[in-house]
């Protein structure tokens, strides 16, 4: 894993099209905006587990 530092405002690149910007720290939260390209699905990771079990369902069906 690698772990960055980063104050609001900077940015973060993953590949050529995809960045993270720090919005906001307050206390222990953070919030991030992230740009991707349209075909590339951005979720938090408690709802890209629940689309994964209904996909999975789906398919046993």
């Amino acid at each position: 894993m690698l772990v960055l530092s980063r104050v609001v405002g900077e940015l973060i690149s993953i590949g050529d099209n995809i960045t993270v910007r720090v919005l906001a720290v307050n206390g222990s939260s953070v919030r991030f905006g992230v740009e991707a390209p349209q075909q590339v699905n951005v979720h938090r990771a408690e709802v890209y587990e629940r689309i994964q079990i209904k996909q999975a369902k789906a398919k046993a069906r």
